[in-house]
């Protein structure tokens, strides 16, 4: 379990699946209204299917980057033709952004799937206004905002300028009562059990304030999303550049997929409070519009070679990730050039020769393949690595034994929530509970005699 959020989503699914309760979130015997609850619902149904540990909360996330991958590529095959299809699909599932939002337990991705989903359905009907999809798409933003509230609905505004001349289809009962059925249920519910500070912590606190407010510790400047989408479309971040083609936009379903992009990119930027995890529902549009434009040869030839080139990077970050993700990438120091790091230059000639031959196809799943490649080993390599330098797992295994001899003192709060996962039952502060032993947050996190180190 990495950060604060993603221990504290699995224990409120693991809670709801003892309990069974699943109205109310709860974190650790109180009431959490962060987000709505379909995360908790996704990781409790894990639980009570026997999983535990982290592949409860991380499986069904997983599953859906999954399903939403084989259902974008049906999509796009069906209103751009299999080639774009193959390529768009390919680009995002091994985006840099996708990949490490399919590993973790957060909202992020569910609402992104189902939103996704749901303005990929509405394609014919922006294009030719075909009403038989409409109900799926109801359905799916009222999944999506079961994930994340309000945002998807904001989200969802370009969907709504495009079909403003048939605006009535939107608001006809085929599409409302999907929406409402899927949406409404747990919302009315958690209200008529908890009240007003329901609506006040999850609407006006988690919604607006987050907006408008530095009290969340988020607050980044306007250009903050420039480099995170360049950063999270990598290694294909260089495709980018076909999205300035004008003749790309030759009829409205493009129109609307750059302007779902170009929207929400303007929207979050809008906000005071910026997480990198936010964007992620913009990154279907992107790479759509870049499969569309590789399958009809409008871009230009150094852009897939360029992109192989970028994987040139992947070893050194690869190697830096664990470090980084301990103490954050300032302090991270730089790998020893290896001679293995060549390799994607290789490719990169190897993917130059194929685009000069017009084997566009054959040049994409070269990349793939390296992307790929990095994946393994960041999951033979670093992720043990992750596991021992930032996370408390390790540490817990020593805890575990002397639970009822120790307490906690100076943990950093993303350590703290991980503890308390593992533990199940949060182990207390030392200066409420003073025990034998401490857990202590000065780098590393270790196990410590009171008044003593070990």
């Amino acid at each position: 379990m990495l950060g604060p959020d993603e221990p504290r989503y699995a224990a409120i699914g693991r809670e709801m699946a003892h309990s069974g309760d699943w109205i109310t979130p709860r974190l650790w015997g109180s009431p959490w209204f962060e987000k709505p609850a379909l995360l908790y619902w996704m990781t409790a149904a894990a639980y009570r299917s026997g999983l535990s540990g982290e592949l409860a909360p991380r499986l069904p996330v997983a599953l859906a980057s999954v399903a939403l991958l084989g259902f974008y590529w049906w999509a796009l095959r069906r209103e751009f033709g299999g080639r774009a299809a193959w390529f768009a699909a390919a680009m995002l599932a091994t985006s840099a952004g996708w990949l490490a939002y399919s590993h973790v337990a957060v909202t992020d991705l569910p609402m992104a799937a189902a939103f996704s989903a749901a303005m990929l359905l509405a394609l014919g009907w922006i294009e030719k206004g075909e009403r038989a999809r409409l109900p799926a798409v109801g359905f799916l933003l009222g999944v999506a905002a079961l994930a994340k509230g309000l945002v998807p609905l904001a989200l969802a505004i370009p969907l709504v300028w495009m079909g403003r001349r048939r605006l009535p289809d939107l608001l006809h009962p085929r599409t409302s009562a999907p929406f409402l059925l899927a949406a409404m249920p747990w919302y009315m519910l958690c209200y008529l059990r908890n009240g007003t500070p329901f609506l006040r912590e999850f609407f006006w606190e988690h919604h607006f304030e987050r907006a408008a407010s530095d009290a969340l510790q988020h607050v980044q400047p306007f250009w903050f999303y420039a480099p995170v989408l360049a950063g999270a479309l990598f290694p294909w971040t260089p495709a980018l550049a076909a999205l300035f083609h004008r003749g790309l936009y030759a009829d409205r379903r493009r129109r609307f997929l750059l302007l779902w992009l170009v929207f929400g990119l303007v929207f979050f930027s809008l906000s005071v409070n910026k997480l990198p995890g936010y964007l992620l529902p913009l990154l279907p549009p992107a790479t759509a519009l870049m499969g569309i434009a590789l399958a009809e040869g409008r871009l230009r030839r150094w852009a897939l070679p360029l992109a192989a080139a970028l994987l040139t990077l992947a070893p050194p970050l690869i190697s830096v990730l664990p470090m980084a993700l301990a103490s954050g990438l300032s302090r991270a120091p730089w790998p020893d050039f290896r001679w293995y790091w060549s390799a994607p230059a290789i490719l990169a000639l190897l993917v130059w020769l194929l685009e000069g031959r017009g084997k566009r196809g054959g040049a994409m799943a070269l990349i793939v393949a390296g992307v790929i490649a990095g994946v393994l080993a960041i999951e033979v390599k670093t992720l043990p690595e992750i596991d021992r330098l930032a996370t408390i797992r390790p540490l817990w295994r020593k805890v575990a034994p002397l639970r009822d001899s120790v307490c906690v003192e100076d943990l950093h709060r993303s350590l703290r929530y991980g503890l308390n996962y593992y533990s199940e039952v949060p182990l207390p502060d030392c200066s409420e509970s003073p025990r034998e032993f401490a857990v202590t947050g000065k780098a590393p996190p270790r196990l410590t005699p009171r008044g003593g180190a070990l």
